[in-house]
Order: C-alpha cells, then structure tokens, then sequence
C-alpha cells in the first residue's frame, strides 16, 4: 500500500498544483472581463449608469484581485513543499492514511478528488492539521470529538 500511496502522493500534489493555477487563470479572466465590461460601457453610456456600472465592475475587479493574490499564495506555498520526502512523522508533505480518511498536509485547498480516491488536502497550520504534526504511525488522534487512528504515512 505504501508504494501504491507513494503514486497517488506525486499525482495529488499535481493535481493540486492543477487546481491552483486554474484559480489563477480564472481570477485573471475575471479581472480582464470586468475591465472589458467598464471600458465598453464607457462608451456607451452616460451619466449615473455610468458610473454605477463602472462603481460594480470596479468592485469586481477587486473582487478577482483578491482571489489572484489568495491563488498565487498557494502557489507560493505548494512551491515550498516536497512530495519526495519520506517520514515516520506527520509532517509538511505528508499524505496521512486514517481510520476515516486521506489527508495530505500541503495547503489549504479541501477535498481533492483523484478517482477513485478523496483527499482532504489541508493546511498544517489549520488546526487539524496542528493537531497530526508529528504523530506516529499506530498514534491515535481526536479533533471535534472524532478519533482517528493514523495507519500509514507516506
């Protein structure tokens, strides 16, 4: 299981890497698009609804600035992580088999589907992710009143 584990490792930290760029390329299309609509309607309109308009695509322009800065902290942050590294304790880049489920300590991106498996990639500084640093195979753990047993690190 741990070689089969080792697989899914790499092609879930590219598909997480997948999913962030498609939250970078979506928050840049929406900023061009929001830009486009405010330069169109410029053109055509006059007085209030002018500036109404201009008003919510500016909003919207904001809006996807946010999530691109959000995007590319990710990003920043998948960068950081090595799917290479192998230990005996939950640490960053680590994917953590449980009792109730499949955890890879990377970013906090939530569930990651990579058929035929669920992955709930999260944060080590959430606090669930806190609470699996540094725990051990065998190594039992509660969080929100769930226990959850650790069987295999990878």
């Amino acid at each position: 299981m741990n070689k089969e584990l080792n697989e899914l490792k790499t092609k879930l930290y590219k598909r997480c890497y997948e999913i962030v760029n498609e939250r970078i390329d979506h928050a840049e299309q929406g900023i061009c698009y929001a830009k486009d609509a405010a330069t169109d309607d410029t053109k055509s309109s006059a007085g209030d609804k002018y500036e109404t308009t201009r008003e919510m695509m500016q909003q919207e322009i904001n809006r996807n600035e946010r999530q691109l800065a959000e995007a590319n902290r990710l990003k920043y942050q998948l960068e950081g992580v090595s799917v290479a590294l192998a230990s005996d304790i939950v640490q960053l880049g680590s994917l953590v088999q449980t009792n109730d489920g499949l955890f890879f300590l990377a970013i906090a991106l939530g569930t990651v589907e990579l058929s035929p498996y669920s992955f709930f990639v999260i944060s080590p500084v959430s606090p669930f992710g806190q609470t699996m640093l540094g725990k051990r195979i065998g190594e039992c753990l509660t969080f929100n009143k769930r226990s959850y047993q650790i069987l295999a690190i990878v």
